[in-house]
């Protein structure tokens, strides 16, 4: 998937449909010219429903067509015949989207489930026809209930990317570069920071035709929890994800150090975060050679307090099957 084609933030306006009116018809037909109530029920107004569909991973359908209006019932008639139901409109979208009130932004609820459909926007109720209102001592009501209407409401989507590893890093750790090595994605990889600004997302192939999801987020500064960079606008999709895999590069001034603020940043922005299972990986590892690789795991023994680490390479292919053997065990942990 291109990062263009990517939209996981979308506000959108939808608009439930009305109530139908009842009727307030009185019987008529040949030789019964004062015949009582018939009026029927108006039809319910056209609900707004969001659904999931595991198909899905990105929003680009709402990116540009931001308004949805279901359909308003039809009136009630004669004989006591209900209207017809409005048309309900559904809006699918990616398994992981959280749906707030634009205005007050409270959460109200959250898609997981293929298939799962939750009512944002109820029809308005049809209108009770004048049947309903005859009694002993007014037998020909002439009146009826109007329909209610429909409500209206701006909607925030926000998708939390679901995959099974999620790549941690400063910008420039090479992320992109190992996404395109494990997986056929194709990141945008260039020698600067953020040259990702969107997650990527794509399918390691594993032994025995299986396989698992890895997303590539973008790099985390110090100060994201905080919402410096691109804050928010990324942490929220490492909250979907199984398996935090941390890169930090070989030629890093202090690994140690890198690891301890991506930890505190996490921290920060959720503190449940902490629980999942971590791996840190060091990548750009063609650059040391074995006696400089044991110096560095004496450090990282004592520093890293019991987290597994290994030493990779996309470029060289150094320790990508056993990183990937290491992965699928913690997955299925």
């Amino acid at each position: 998937m291109t990062e263009g084609n990517f939209v996981d933030y979308v506000k959108m306006y939808v608009s439930s449909g009305n109530g139908g009116k009842g009727s307030m018809h009185l019987h008529r037909e040949k030789f019964i010219t004062k015949g009582g109530p018939d009026g029927g029920d108006g039809g319910r107004g056209g609900h707004i429903i969001i659904r999931g569909n595991e198909n899905l991973w990105t929003l680009l359908e709402y990116k540009f067509k931001r308004h949805f209006k279901a359909g308003h019932g039809e009136h009630g008639s004669k004989n006591r015949s209900t209207g017809a139901d409005g048309v309900d409109v559904f809006l699918d979208v990616p398994l992981g989207t959280i749906v707030r009130d634009s205005e007050t932004n409270e959460l109200l609820f959250e898609i997981t489930a293929h298939g799962e459909e939750k009512i944002v926007a109820e029809g308005g109720k049809g209108g009770r026809g004048n049947w309903h209102f005859r009694t002993a001592t007014n037998q020909t009501p002439r009146y009826a209930q109007p329909g209610i209407p429909g409500q209206d409401i701006q909607l925030t989507l926000e998708l939390k990317v679901l995959a099974d590893v999620g790549l941690v890093g400063f910008p420039n750790a090479g992320k992109s570069t190992l996404l395109s090595v494990l997986t056929s994605a194709k990141p945008k990889i260039a020698d600067y920071e953020f040259t990702t600004l969107k997650p990527n997302l794509g399918i390691v192939k594993y032994r025995d035709f299986r396989s698992f999801v890895m997303a590539d987020i973008p790099g985390i500064i110090e100060g994201a929890a905080e919402g410096k960079g691109l804050g928010h606008y990324f942490l929220r999709h490492i909250e979907r994800n199984s398996i935090l895999l941390f890169l930090i590069p070989a030629d890093s001034k202090d690994i140690s150090k890198e690891y301890e603020i991506l930890l505190d940043e996490l921290k920060r922005y959720n503190p449940e975060l902490l629980d999942k299972n971590r791996l840190v990986t060091i990548s750009k590892s063609d650059m040391l050679d074995e006696e400089l690789m044991d110096e560095m795991r004496i450090e990282l023994d004592k520093d890293l307090k019991g987290t597994p680490y290994m030493f990779i390479s996309s470029v060289s292919q150094l320790g990508l099957n056993e990183l990937k053997d290491r992965l699928w065990l913690l997955i299925n942990d």
